[in-house]
């Protein structure tokens, strides 16, 4: 989890639901992340809330902050319009887009492990999870997990779809023959449609991040400087990402995790609201909302 020392209260929340729905089952460690020190209380209020192992790390100054080599007055224009432009957190969320894009997989912390489910502050686990997603991901060859999809605000990554089509047109080997570009486009890739999974919630194999595609894909994203000048968010990112260099089957929908990120959530239906024991509405829920894009990834497997 990246966190804040002032997120502690929607930190306990969050972890408080996932031990009493999931981990207190399943004992995995927690990894917090943060760009300053996290206070003596933060650690001591959060490591009480679970038997499992708790790390807290600081991230890497370089990881986080502004490279040197980005032109600031053009990072500062291209902020100013996005306020102007009335875009949720116009003006800032840049350092920790990039760092979640390219960096968190690549933590000390971090580099001991292969899956991670990440959790944010202030988010709703209403459903028991009586099994294990990460063997589930592991024995059904999966690589990346998500619970809700949406598009993407147009402003914040204009050139980001052309910059994919030039990395993909000089790395045409990196692209999997049965991908899910029909999740991001309507028209075989000539323009992006803006679809993304939201990535507050991932459950997904680092190995990939760490894989030499992915890498090869950050970096040349990074080398725009369009996670400063525009402002690339790491949901389009690793959904493009995992959309393009894996196989449709390896992306997997976990309609039987309940979850609720600021408005937006997905409640199971039926029988796994049931079995779930599921605190959600069943009514609320995100899944074929007007602006949803879990429509463009079940047809991937029409």
């Amino acid at each position: 989890m990246l966190a804040r020392n002032s997120d502690l209260n929607g930190v306990i929340a969050s972890v408080e639901q996932l031990e009493a729905r999931f981990n207190r089952k399943f004992n995995y460690p927690w990894v917090f992340l943060n760009d300053v020190p996290f206070t003596t209380d933060f650690k001591r209020r959060v490591s009480v809330l679970t038997d499992a192992d708790v790390s807290f790390g600081l991230i890497p100054r370089e990881n986080w902050v502004q490279p040197d080599w980005i032109d600031e007055g053009r990072a500062a224009e291209g902020r100013t319009r996005l306020v102007r432009q009335g875009v949720i957190y116009g003006g800032n969320y840049r350092n920790m887009c990039r760092f979640n894009s390219g960096f968190f997989f690549r933590h000390e912390l971090l580099t001991p492990y292969k899956w991670y489910w990440r959790v944010e502050p202030d988010v709703r686990y209403y459903c028991d999870l009586d099994y294990d997603p990460f063997l589930f991901m592991q024995e059904h060859d999966k690589v990346y997990g998500f619970t809700i999809s949406m598009p993407e605000w147009e402003p914040t990554i204009p050139s980001l779809w052309s910059t994919v089509k030039d990395f993909i047109a000089e790395h045409p080997q990196y692209v999997s023959p049965d991908n899910s570009m029909d999740f991001l486009s309507d028209n075989a890739g000539d323009s992006y449609n803006m679809c993304h999974f939201w990535s507050n919630f991932e459950i997904a194999d680092m190995d990939f991040w760490r894989s030499e595609a992915y890498t090869k894909f950050f970096e040349y994203l990074e080398n725009t400087g369009g996670f400063y000048y525009e402002r690339w968010g790491d949901a389009p990112v690793h959904s493009i990402a995992a959309a393009l260099f894996t196989r449709k089957d390896q992306i997997h929908f976990f309609k039987d995790i309940g979850y609720k990120h600021a408005e937006f959530a997905h409640c199971p239906q039926g029988r796994q609201w049931r079995e779930g024991h599921c605190s959600c509405d069943p009514n609320d829920n995100f899944d074929f909302a007007q602006n949803s894009c879990l429509r463009h990834y079940m047809r991937l497997h029409d």
